[in-house]
């Protein structure tokens, strides 16, 4: 069995280019053996496509770990879910666990928003910011959260809990005033009577479900989800607009499913091909496939973000034969080269059902929550350019002059 990576293209009616995602155990379409979990901690590997792994080349850097450790979740967390906004990181609960908090990245300190509702359990959901097209630089946001084994679908509309308020008087008030207008609390998507609307048919398995936000106003929610569907839901008219089955074998849950967004090209074509966007945007999915290193291959349940044309795994469970195991290393797919690294031992210690977030001049990478034996408190991060073939280099030939030292 194999992990399968795939890469859904675009043709001149479907503006779908933008969207990866990693489906777990196994695919029909790539078949490939995978190495057992128990080696991964050999050595650092680079794997090229099929086509070049006869020039596969394997390195053997032991690194100093490239991670710092930040302040500890005020909760142990796992498969929780987080939200940028400017330098706050909105973490949106996670498994059995309601509380929401706002870590600042520059003061390195967390602060409690709200809870989920009571009757709602949260157990592999999905939370995204819905994007405001008439002013990106406001203090106000949208979050959607979704999904998840027992479905809901709430919105919160957020404003920061770090002012400056110095009088005690103005803060009461302002939180006040937040309450009266359902800021900073979880309250139900309605539909255009003002009834509450779950996303998700009862078909639907949405456990371990990923989404992303796109189209020509951002209104478009492209979902993933057991056992291996793609389905795109219209934010505005609250309908499903396409469904389809990916072309794989096995079910796809708590897998890796990024935007690549920065494509100006495919957004004007959208934007000219306006009038019949609806009509031709979402008639076809076309689905290629992509080499998937054996590393990662056996694993899900990682870390993941995509940042300057790669993606990051961090961490991940597999199993092997009757055997589990949680890995600590670090994968990285570079999409344009269509290749693959890893970074064995790269983590502090295994880690499995954490999520990765970039900052917000996208310096840092922070990994936040997950579990080996037990759910953990553990925020970390480490820089983007770390991750660079050249700076690890460098990380390693400066370890190793003050080893010799």
């Amino acid at each position: 069995m194999c992990n399968f990576f795939c890469f859904v293209n675009q043709t001149k009616n479907i503006n779908v280019k933008n969207l990866f995602f990693v489906f777990p155990k196994g695919s029909y379409l790539l078949k490939k053996n995978f190495s057992s979990i128990n080696n991964m901690n050999n050595q650092n590997t680079i794997q090229n496509s099929p086509e070049r792994e006869t020039k596969q080349l394997k390195q053997d850097q032991h690194l100093i770990t490239p991670f710092q450790t930040l302040k500890a979740l005020p909760t142990p967390l796992s498969h929780s879910q987080c939200v940028l906004h400017k330098h706050e990181i909105i973490i949106c609960g996670g498994f059995y666990q309601g509380a929401c908090y706002s870590y600042h990245t520059l003061k390195n300190e967390y602060k409690f928003i709200c809870e989920y509702p009571g009757n709602v359990r949260l157990w592999g959901h999905c939370a995204v910011k819905l994007a405001d097209s008439n002013n990106k630089d406001s203090n106000e946001i949208t979050l959607l959260s979704f999904g998840g084994y027992y479905k809901h679908t709430l919105v919160m509309k957020y404003v920061s809990v770090w002012d400056n308020h110095n009088n005690g008087n103005e803060m009461n008030k302002s939180k006040k005033l937040n309450k009266s207008n359902n800021y900073n609390q979880w309250v139900p998507f309605t539909d255009i009577n003002n009834d509450p609307f779950i996303i998700g048919r009862s078909k639907d398995s949405f456990q371990g479900v990923r989404a992303v936000i796109g189209g020509s106003n951002n209104h478009l929610l492209f979902i993933t989800y057991l056992k291996s569907n793609i389905s795109v839901f219209d934010l505005n008219t609250l309908q499903f607009i396409k469904d389809d089955i990916l072309p794989i074998n096995k079910k796809i849950c708590y897998h890796c499913f990024v935007s690549k967004s920065e494509n100006r090209q495919g957004h004007e074509m959208m934007k000219s091909n306006k009038r019949n966007y609806q009509m031709l945007l979402y008639n076809t999915f076309q689905f290629s496939q992509l080499f998937v290193c054996n590393d990662i291959a056996p694993l899900n349940f990682y870390a993941y973000i995509y940042v300057n044309d790669v993606i990051l795994f961090f961490g991940g469970y597999g199993w092997s034969g009757n055997a589990s195991a949680v890995s600590k290393s670090v994968h990285k797919y570079l999409i344009e080269e269509n290749k693959w690294m890893t970074f064995q031992n790269a983590l502090f210690s295994p880690l499995y059902n954490c999520i990765a977030i970039l900052d917000e001049d996208d310096t840092y990478i922070h990994i936040i929550g997950g579990q080996d034996k037990i759910t953990a408190s553990t925020h970390m991060k480490t820089k983007v350019r770390i991750w660079d073939v050249s700076q690890l280099v460098i990380i390693y030939c400066c370890f190793f002059l003050i080893k010799c030292k």
